[in-house]
């Protein structure tokens, strides 16, 4: 029975709460340890089961966006809380359900890191998976990038329905012939390509040969800084996605893909993702004293270069790049110095905040940028850059995870309009 499981939970999330803390993860690992069986007997009820998405980059927007396109016409539970580790979606269950134990939902959509993915299929084979990208990421906690595929082929063979998978990537491609589950693809257009460049292109390898075009779920057909344009079996609109990037407008058509399998119509798909907002400080914009300033969350060197390249669309009159070291981040920087940072965004003054300011600099000034201001702490660096910044322009943030909480309090606080 889930009412004694449910009932632990929410007792030790409200403890949380009285202390003024925040999150599903301490309720879920409570829950994980007292009652193992308990998300697997609550999962298997859902009369639509379960949505696992995975990858180095884009996990959380994409998670958002498949909870909000499938939210056209079922109820959803997700792990909205950013916490992609089991416990997350044992927490995310409990939050979502009444004292009794009844959890409200028809689908679950649950974002997760890559090895934990691993050992959340152990305990329930998800109907679906959704996998978009392998690359460098976090060297000192998940190690090589084959190592990475291995792990997100372990999470796809246990697909009951359906694997979304990305053409333009390789290995995650090459899952396609390993699993039991209905593969189901998705891709950018061949103009679109360079956009996306894979962890071999990154680091100067062969450019990809030509891929089969045909038979894809959904297509990125064309993307600008005001509108993407989607491909969805023969339907095709184009809209503005209000998270910005050409990465997010991938992300979008991931979405579309898994979303597709669930026999929703086109029009639904495309109303979903025209509603869906960023994920917290992935691409998120707010007003402050007249001045526009977006923040943008950093982690690895392609999802860096996809970031530089949004910022150049985005045209910020200042730009600042807040690094920290904290474990979430991974404690080896030496990433930085795979991003290409020549020609920063045509000149643009640009400061460096974080533990890792000074190494930020260094690293620019080695590309010929010259750091306007290096300040560790956070607030004041951006209250800096922000006075520097004259009413009426874009200040753009790039900053590492841990470092992104206090610096969303802290634009939260002083923004007039948080827009996304």
């Amino acid at each position: 029975m889930a009412m004694l499981p449910v009932m632990t939970g929410k007792l030790a999330l409200a403890g949380l709460r009285l202390l003024g803390r925040s999150g599903n993860a301490l309720p879920g690992l409570v829950v994980e340890r007292l009652f193992p069986r308990y998300l697997a007997k609550t999962l298997s009820a859902l009369p639509h089961g379960v949505v696992v998405v995975s990858g180095t980059n884009g996990k959380t927007t994409t998670t958002k966006m498949v909870a909000a396109i499938l939210a056209e016409r079922f109820r959803v539970l997700t792990n909205d809380t950013g916490s992609n580790f089991v416990r997350g979606t044992i927490g995310a269950a409990v939050s979502s359900s009444t004292w009794t134990g009844r959890l409200d939902a028809d689908v679950a959509v649950f974002e997760l890191d890559e090895a934990h993915a691993v050992r959340f299929v152990e305990r329930y084979k998800p109907e679906r998976v959704l996998l978009l990208n392998v690359m460098r990421d976090q060297l000192d906690r998940f190690g090589e990038i084959d190592h990475t595929a291995r792990l997100l082929q372990q999470v796809a063979s246990q697909a009951t329905v359906a694997v979304g998978l990305n053409r333009d990537d390789a290995r995650i491609a090459a899952i396609a012939g390993t699993i039991d589950a209905e593969p189901v693809w998705y891709q950018v257009a061949d103009d679109l390509r360079h956009l996306f460049p894979t962890d071999e292109e990154l680091y100067g390898g062969a450019s990809r040969a030509a891929r089969d075009s045909d038979g894809a779920a959904a297509e990125l057909v064309a993307w600008d800084a005001n509108a993407t344009t989607i491909r969805i079996g023969d339907a095709e609109q184009s809209f503005p996605l209000r998270a910005s990037g050409a990465h997010n407008a991938q992300n979008a058509t991931a979405a579309a893909a898994i979303a597709s399998t669930f026999d929703l119509t086109p029009d639904e798909i495309f109303r979903g993702l025209r509603a869906v907002e960023p994920a917290f400080g992935r691409g998120q914009s707010f007003e402050i004293d007249g001045r526009d300033v977006s923040l943008h969350l950093v982690k690895n060197p392609a999802g860096f270069r996809q970031s530089l390249a949004a910022a150049r669309v985005e045209d910020p009159a200042r730009i600042c790049i807040v690094i920290n070291d904290d474990d979430a981040d991974g404690r080896d920087v030496s990433w930085l110095w795979d991003v290409d940072f020549t020609g920063l965004a045509d000149g643009v003054p640009v400061s460096t905040a974080g533990v890792r300011a000074a190494d930020m600099a260094v690293r620019l000034r080695y590309d010929g940028v010259e750091a306007a201001a290096v300040d560790a702490a956070l607030a004041p660096a951006v209250d800096r850059a922000l006075a520097a910044t004259a009413p009426g322009e874009r200040l753009l943030i790039f900053s590492t995870y841990t470092a992104m909480w206090g610096l969303h309090r802290h634009l939260v606080a002083r923004a007039k309009e948080v827009r996304a």
